[in-house]
């Protein structure tokens, strides 16, 4: 019998000047996301947070938190994936790297439409907890 699991994945909310690091996708599913992946085998969920965060936005993010897991079946139109959300903090000035084509600081406020998977929701869910607090 074949057997399909979820696969674990790892997307970062990361401050930088009173702003939150979002980076538009070269890939499809094309528009605005967090920066974030897939985990790697042998590696934990917070040090693939860490890998991302370089590898995408290039900042070396620093007080690594996890917030929520989000695994609704169909976040990602391509394959049914958990992710373990972090926040994360960071100095310094993001520039796009491996998937990403452009690179932004957005406020709630000026949050791009386009914004792809679930992560609309994951950035309501944090700016609404964030006044919570």
């Amino acid at each position: 019998m074949s057997r399909r699991n979820p696969l674990p994945t790892v997307d970062i909310i990361i401050r930088v000047h009173e702003g939150i690091v979002l980076i538009e996708r070269k890939n499809p599913p094309y528009g605005w996301a967090l920066p974030g992946g897939f985990i790697e085998y042998g590696e934990s969920a917070e040090h693939a947070a860490q890998r991302e965060a370089e590898e995408e936005t290039g900042l070396m993010i620093e007080n690594v938190r996890q917030f929520h897991t989000y695994s609704e079946p169909a976040r990602d139109p391509r394959f049914h994936t958990i992710s373990l959300v972090f926040t994360a903090y960071a100095q310094g000035i993001p520039r796009a790297g491996s998937d990403a084509a452009r690179i932004g600081i957005f406020e709630e406020s000026t949050l791009p439409d386009a914004i792809v998977f679930d992560h609309r929701r994951i950035l309501d869910d944090y700016f609404r907890q964030r006044y919570q607090t």
